[in-house]
């Protein structure tokens, strides 16, 4: 396990993706702090119009951009590459040397993933925090539900937030793992993952589908709200959880089915 996360945050590419993850809540700041008014004009990101009068909220409007394509882009990237990206460079046979075999593999390889999850939801949370704390005042923070927290509390709640969009991509991640199990083409893994994210999140807005979206793996991705009244409405974050474990189970089942009677010689 340490060994896996030790090659995936060695490699350029992985820093690549947090440092243009880092640059969302940046480029944000910086346009709204340059603007001609300072001010935005109604439309937008959530939170985008709240950036001037406290920077806190940089992060969460960076959230709101990163979540629909940033975030699942990069998830696809790493969970595409799991098992593809080893058997193209012909050292998966090497890794399967070991007693546990291709179980543990799989579980190594899905935990990596996972974390990346975490780490690249909090690099764009706390970097918003940061850039938006040096260009604009900050101070307490009223909540949607008119509750007004102080810093620290805020802080918690950027933390739960951090967490929710994890979980929230569990499920892309295991998908992601599956399709890896069915090529030793990395690149086309990736963008089949990333592609998947994108069609789910279509199938999402259309009305006509309503009865299909308790069931797509994005539906509750920006159902974050919730964390942000007072008291902390747990509803989503439990919807959320458990229609990802849903996505785990199934995908991971179908991972394991592949990849047992995948011939890793040939």
């Amino acid at each position: 396990m340490v060994s896996e996360i030790t090659v995936l945050f060695r490699r350029l590419r992985t820093w690549a993706m947090i440092g243009a993850l880092a640059l969302i809540p940046i480029l944000i700041a910086v346009v709204v702090r340059v603007s001609s008014d300072g001010s935005a004009s109604g439309r937008g990101p959530a939170f985008l119009n709240s950036i001037t009068q406290n920077g806190l909220f940089v992060s969460l409007t960076a959230l709101t951009v990163a979540i629909p394509l940033f975030l699942p882009l990069t998830i696809g990237v790493v969970a595409g590459d799991t098992i593809a990206g080893e058997a193209n460079l012909g050292t998966l046979r090497y890794l399967l040397v070991a007693p546990a075999g291709r179980v543990r593999l799989l579980l190594v390889k899905y935990a990596g993933a996972a974390l990346f999850c975490f780490v690249a939801t909090l690099t764009v949370v706390v970097t918003g925090a940061i850039i938006g704390a040096l260009l604009f005042p900050v101070g307490p923070v009223t909540l949607l539900s008119g509750d007004t927290v102080g810093i620290p509390g805020y802080f918690v709640r950027l933390l739960l937030l951090a967490l929710y969009v994890t979980v929230s991509l569990m499920g892309l991640s295991a998908i992601g793992l599956f399709i890896s199990t069915l090529t030793t083409i990395p690149v086309g893994a990736m963008a089949a993952t990333a592609a998947l994210a994108a069609v789910a999140q279509i199938l999402g807005a259309l009305p006509q589908l309503e009865w299909l979206h308790p069931w797509l793996f994005t539906n509750y991705w920006l159902g974050f709200a919730d964390l942000l009244r007072e008291p902390i409405v747990w509803n989503s974050f439990a919807d959320n959880a458990l229609l990802q474990l849903g996505y785990i189970a199934v995908f991971g089942t179908l991972a394991y089915g592949r990849f047992s009677t995948k011939d890793i010689l040939s």
